[in-house]
Parts: structure tokens; sequence; C-alpha cells
């Protein structure tokens, strides 16, 4: 098993970063203690939740507040704890084997798998950035009255900027994308006071599964679709290879522990954050306006409902979801096309491939929330390729020692995987018009 190494390259040029690493050997000694010190650990985990509350993550939670209430919302939280389970174990890969998801799948498959599940995962990480994109400039051009193209090429700028700092180090951009982060919580605490809400009842219902009708089940596979996302899979694990460097089991345990605690947390907002959104957009629409569907008209009626305050909250999170899963995104890209091929391009060639087709879109004329669910679609395709290969890895005994995954998490990890791609073929199956035997008894 390779022993991960720090990145010197990247630590000369990164002070922060530099002391960040060298923070977390002092605690690995045992010569730095305390609770802030086992901050120094956390930044992946927040990262990759940034996949959780991107702009496809707002059109299916709105869907599903004005359509049915609170009656979804135990559909968000089973999937946020799905989501935590594969998250964890993209973390343990990384940190054990000191290679990403997509270099395990390299070495260990064959050539010609490696370069089709390599073409897949492409196509699912300019999907994923066509949704981001479009969300970023939506809420741009919504909240400053601009044309959508102006709006696209405002957010362009400002993701290429924030991607300059990903060559100074780790450490600075966990601190931009946990502002960002950060930003998207705020508002959504604001609008829980602003949105009229039923407490008790929601609490209820989040625990009560049930589904209505077969409209209830569709958007419940969105739900889950649009949560457990491919390039957060491979993202995470290539976030902690190099995380620390560490020299023995004990270590690697330590930093395992660590690291799930961060994945906890930070999944942890991220679900809380998707439960607003659908408490809010219960409180706001389903009385009186349950066909909304779509973000700018949830934009349009949030202002005679609860006032401009909301609507303009609502678009900064907007704003600051789409620009911060935009980087993220094209980071992941970034990591795929190293982890599989080998090769790596500039980040300014790698922004603009990623957003051109979003440009294309919006100069067809599609509509933009359109283009999101057909996004989403896209992500359904792609992802049993890493959630399957991800499975494989983390059981084998092989490859991760005796980290490998318990029989009891081995068969959490399978059943998640089969309930996420069992309701992903559904998505598949009712967007290409195939009928599902039982589906329309519902």
């Amino acid at each position: 098993m390779r022993e991960p190494q720090l990145n010197s390259t990247t630590t000369r040029r990164a002070g922060m970063s530099h002391r960040t690493s060298a923070g977390m050997r002092d605690v690995l000694a045992g010569t730095r203690r305390g609770p802030r010190s086992y901050l120094l650990f956390f930044g992946p985990a927040v990262i990759a939740s940034i996949a959780y509350m991107d702009p496809g993550n707002y059109a299916t939670n709105i869907q599903a507040g004005a359509g049915y209430g609170y009656e979804l919302l135990w559909v968000v939280l089973m999937a946020n704890l799905i989501a935590m389970l594969f998250q964890a174990l993209s973390a343990k890969l990384g940190i054990v084997t000191g290679h990403n998801l997509a270099e395990m799948c390299r070495d260990n498959f064959s050539p010609p798998l490696v370069l089709a599940m390599w073409v897949v995962s492409e196509i699912a990480a300019m999907a994923t950035d066509l949704a981001e994109f479009l969300g970023g400039a939506i809420g741009l051009a919504l909240l400053f009255h601009m044309p959508l193209m102006s709006g696209m090429a405002v957010t362009a700028v400002v993701t290429y900027g924030i991607l300059m700092f990903e060559g100074r180090g780790f450490r600075p951009m966990e601190l931009i994308i946990g502002a960002l982060v950060a930003v998207i919580g705020l508002c959504y605490l604001i609008e829980l006071f602003i949105a009229p809400v039923a407490w008790g009842e929601a609490a209820n219902l989040m625990l009560t599964p049930q589904l209505r009708d077969a409209g209830a089940l569709l958007i419940a596979v969105g739900i889950i679709g649009a949560t457990v996302m491919p390039h957060a899979i491979y993202l995470h694990s290539g976030l902690t290879q190099n995380r620390a460097p560490h020299a023995g089991i004990a270590d690697q345990r330590r930093i395992l522990r660590f690291s799930n605690i961060e994945v906890v947390l930070a999944l942890a907002v991220a679900g809380m954050v998707n439960l607003a959104m659908v408490v809010m957009a219960a409180g706001a629409f389903h009385a009186g306006h349950s066909d909304v569907a779509e973000i700018e008209t949830a934009y349009h009626l949030l202002t005679p409902l609860l006032g401009g305050a909301a609507a303009s909250v609502f678009l900064v999170s907007l704003i600051a979801s789409g620009v911060s899963s935009s980087v993220v995104g094209t980071m992941a890209g970034q990591m795929i096309m190293q982890g599989f091929i080998r090769m790596r391009i500039p980040i300014w060639l790698r922004r603009l491939v990623t957003m051109l087709p979003a440009f294309v879109v919006v100069a067809m004329g599609v509509n933009a929330t359109t283009a999101l669910v057909a996004s989403q679609v896209i992500l359904s395709i792609a992802l049993p390729v890493p959630m399957i290969a991800l499975v494989i890895f983390t059981r084998r005994a092989d490859i991760m020692g005796e980290f490998a995954n318990s029989r009891g998490i081995d068969l959490l990890a399978i059943g998640g995987a089969a309930i996420v791609l069992s309701l992903n073929f559904v998505l598949l199956a009712a967007t290409f018009g195939v009928p599902i035997p039982g589906l329309a008894a519902l």
C-alpha cells in the first residue's frame, strides 16, 4: 500500500497550507492538543458538501415543498444519511490508500473499462457544471436585473477568480468554500424566520415515510438523484489522499476519526439547508401556489408572499450555491482527468470547456430550469460508475487492510447503492416514457 506523501510543491507555494500540515503533524505526534487543533483536519468534507446544496437541489426541493408541503422531508433526510455514508467511504479510501477513486479505477480495471469510465465521468462533470453554472447565473440575472447571458459572464469571471486560489494550496480554498457554505446556511436560517412554518407537522412528517401519488414518487426520486453526486464521490477521496503525512496504522485511525466527524457535521449542515429549502417552499407556496416548479417563478412569488427581503436572501443563497458548486465541480473534473488518464490541463481551459455547454444551451433558447432537470438525468446515468467502484474498493481487505468495510457497513453501503441506483432507474424510465409497473397505481 502506497504511503501518502504531502505535495511539497504545493506547501512551498502556500504558507497557510504549510502551517496547517505542520499543525496536523503536531496533533498526530501528540505535541498539540485542544479542541481547536481538530479544526486543522476539517476542510475536505466541507468542500464536498457543496455538491449537496447546488442549484439542482434548489429545483427539486422547491417542487417538493410547493407540491407536497412537508410530506417529502423524510426523503431529504434519507438521502442525506446515504450521502454521509458514501462521502465517509470516499474519504476513507483516500486516507488509507493514498490514491483517489479515479486512480484506483485506473490501477485495478482493464484499460477499455477505464476509458469508458473516464468518458462517462467527464460527461457527468460537464453536466454537473451546467447545472451549477446556470444556477449562479440565474441568481445574478434576477438579483441585478441583467440578461441571463450577462449573469453567466459574471459567474464565469467570479468562479475563475476563486479557482486561482487552488494554486496556493488546499487551505485557502477550503476557507473560501467554507465561507460560501456559511452564507448559504445563514440565508436559509433567515428564510425560516420569515416563512410561516408548522414546526410540529414538519418534525412529524420528517420521520413518517409516505408517498401520496406517482408525482410524489418522481419528486422523491429527483431529490435523491440530486443528492448523491458522482463528482463529490470522486473529489472527496482526492481531497483526503494527501491530507497529512502519517507513518502508521494508529495515525490513519486517528485521521479517519477526525474525517468521520467532519463528514457528519458538514453533511448535517447540508442536510439542514435542504430541509430548510423544502420547509420554506412549503410555507410560502403550498397553500396557494402548489404548482411552482421553477427557480425564477419561486423568486417572483416570494416578494408578494413573504416580502422583498425573503426574495433577495433566496437569490443571495442561490448565487453562493452556484458559484461555489461550480468551483468545486471544476476541481473534481481536474481530479477525474488526472486520475483516469494521468493528464492535467490548465485550469482556465478546464473552466472554459465545462462552461461552454451552458452558454450553448442559453444561446439556443432552452429554458434554464429545463436544462437543470436534463443535467440531473445525465448525472443519474453516470452515478453507478463511482458508486459501485467505491463499494468494491472499500470492502476489499487487500486494498484497505484492517480498514476494509465491516459486514454491517458493507451491507449498508450495498443497500444504499441499491436504493439510489434503483430510484435513478425510475427517474430515467419516467424521463424517457418507459412505463414502470406499479407506478401508476400510486
